[in-house]
């Protein structure tokens, strides 16, 4: 099947689904909208600009922006003209947005946001390939160096979007249309190059199935920059779908409860934060509240099997579950909006744990697998074909299949064609008869669902010569409400152990209910009657391990991972190596008698 070019899509959309909120951002006054038309000027008129400039087929655009409707915007614009978008995470640190940039070699960079228009001016002297910057809004002080965004639009009208459908339809579905770095957890970050007809055969084939209906909202909060959030969006905007766009992770909440969206597209880590924050909050009620809080989730315990499985219920837990419902259930949902119909998780493994949950309170969600160098989905479960605890069957026009060393290999139209002027390290991944190693581990069940185990580059290997899968372990310790975050740690060692981020509101409140008072956070973190609640839980939910797999010791750690120390990746995936090397005294007291590998705990 021959997949069309982005701006195909787009203009399809724009022709064929008009939309009076085409896209919704929120400002001081509160949310205002662009119309489909609207946009298609902006497009059109920015697309003239950089044209201008002299940006032409084959050239490449930085675009340095938190999540907003010029981001979009600028996309079409670039790839309109042929060219390719080099996107960059909006709090990208300097660096390695100066080394992303020298190495795609971009001729204009286009900003949104004053942090990020003072970075890339501060920069530029360091990248001697840019010739020009424009800024939506631009700072007064950096006008005379920086071109205005609105300016550049400001005239565009009929003739001006005549001449951009014209460019458009000359752009092929096998171009390049951008260049995605990695994230460089484990190295320097490499330009994932995709086409048009990777990224929109992509967008198509892994929402086919999902329903769209009048007034549908998608909530766009992970970063553009990401391919993952990229492809989504694609989607909403090709279907008609309103795009409600949210610069930051710690805003969504807030949006959720302003926008009331429909469909949204999420990471593991979000769904562990609602999961502790739905726990925390019924653990603060007392009395009759918390006995209904607590009886609730015995309820949506006993209906996985039908919730979540599709098992039949008896006719008594289907009654249990409407009054948990009614009490319960339909609030938890109320505060993710109340209209949430398609919630997507990708960007690593979510706990099967975590899912039943979701699935159990009435929220169903969609897990998927893929990664920036496959457009990124490879797999989904759908709302007509799913399987809860795993990641759902291969895509329509993708191949997998599992190597003898259980990585997962894929063939398709979501390949990337490679990395960018690195043809070596493009070899050592896509062999030449067109399968990408992906470097994940990973079975397909007997009725053809992929199912993930880790990551094959972060597999421990204890000094026995057992290989363990932290992922697995430290998905199922963070569904305990005691346990904000843990990391397991133990290669080349006797045995495994594990840092925990203890979430302290929680622990708190139980240790009230048991008579207990604590003068702050840190006093918890050496406390025995804490260290004997985590050492419970941690027996508790490592209980069908292999022996060599359960953590023999651990540590509490009173701050959580963040991506402002760089612990994390902007979709909040932990960054291994960074938080081993800053918490290296505290593991190597795990070790520090490894003759006697009883059950210790330390802070």
């Amino acid at each position: 099947m021959e997949y069309p070019s982005l701006n195909e899509l787009f203009l399809d959309a724009i022709d064929h689904r008009p939309n009076p909120k085409a896209q919704m951002y929120r400002t001081a006054d509160g949310w205002k909208s662009i119309s489909s038309p609207e946009m298609l000027r902006r497009v059109a008129g920015l697309s003239k600009a950089l044209a201008e400039l002299g940006i032409k087929t084959g050239d490449r655009v930085g675009l340095f922006a938190p999540n907003c409707p010029e981001w979009h915007i600028a996309d079409f614009a670039i790839t309109g003209l042929g060219a390719a978008s080099v996107p960059i995470y909006f709090n990208e640190s300097p660096d390695r947005f100066v080394y992303i940039m020298n190495d795609a070699g971009p001729r204009v960079i286009l900003t949104a946001g004053e942090p990020e228009a003072r970075k890339a001016a501060e920069a530029r002297e360091r990248m001697p390939k840019v010739e020009h910057l424009i800024c939506v809004a631009p700072p007064a002080d950096l006008r005379g160096e920086i071109l205005d965004y609105d300016s550049l639009i400001a005239s565009a009208g009929d003739a001006d979007v005549a001449e951009y459908r014209r460019r458009c339809a000359l752009v092929k579905s096998n171009q390049l249309a951008t260049l995605i770095y990695t994230s460089g957890t484990t190295g320097e970050p490499k330009g994932v190059m995709l086409t048009h007809a990777n990224l929109s055969s992509n967008s198509i084939e892994s929402l086919r199935s999902h329903v769209v209906q009048p007034g549908d909202l998608g909530l766009e909060f992970l970063p553009l920059s990401h391919v993952y959030e990229r492809t989504v969006g694609y989607g909403y905007l090709s279907k008609g779908v309103t795009i409600a766009y949210v610069e930051n992770i710690e805003s969504v909440g807030q949006a959720l409860q302003e926008v009331h969206p429909t469909m949204a597209a999420a990471v593991p880590r979000l769904f562990e934060k609602i999961y502790g924050g739905i726990i925390e909050k019924g653990r603060r009620e007392h009395g009759m509240k918390r006995k209904i809080f607590d009886w609730a989730l015995r309820v949506a315990h006993d209906s996985v099997p039908w919730r979540a499985y599709n098992q039949t219920p008896s006719a008594g837990l289907k009654m249990r579950w409407s009054v948990a419902d009614k009490l319960v259930f339909s609030k938890i949902r109320a505060g993710l909006g109340g209209r949430l119909r398609t919630f997507v998780s990708g960007g690593a493994p979510l706990s099967p744990a975590l899912a039943e949950f979701f699935w159990s309170v009435g929220i169903p969600v969609y897990q998927g697998y893929g990664l920036t160098e496959t457009s990124p989905v490879v797999t989904s479960n759908r709302p007509d074909d799913h399987k809860v605890g795993t990641v759902g069957r291969p895509i329509p026009t993708v191949q997998v299949r599992i190597a003898d060393d259980g990585e997962i290999l894929v063939k398709g139209t979501c390949v990337m064609q490679g990395y960018f002027g690195k043809p070596e390290a493009t070899k050592a991944v896509i062999s030449p008869d067109g399968w990408l190693a992906t470097g994940d581990i990973g079975r397909l069940d007997a009725d053809g669902y992929l199912i993930i185990t880790d990551r094959k580059k972060e597999l421990i290997k204890t000094a026995g010569g057992k290989y363990v899968a932290p992922a697995p372990i430290e998905n199922s310790l963070k569904t305990s409400p005691y346990i904000l975050n843990a990391i397991v740690v133990g290669d080349q060692r006797k045995f495994c152990s594990v840092l925990v981020v203890l979430n302290a509101p929680v622990a708190q409140m139980e240790a009230k209910n048991q008579g207990r008072e604590f003068a702050s956070p840190s006093q918890m973190l050496t406390d025995s009657w804490v260290r004997d609640l985590l050492s419970g839980e941690i027996e508790r939910l490592t209980a069908n391990l292999a022996q060599y797999e359960k953590p023999k010791r651990f540590a509490v750690l009173e701050q959580d991972f963040t991506t402002a120390n760089g612990e994390l990746t902007h979709t909040l995936k932990m960054r291994r190596r960074i938080i081993e090397e800053r918490y290296k005294d505290v593991i190597a007291k795990l070790y520090a008698d490894v003759e006697d590998p009883r059950p210790q705990v330390h802070s």
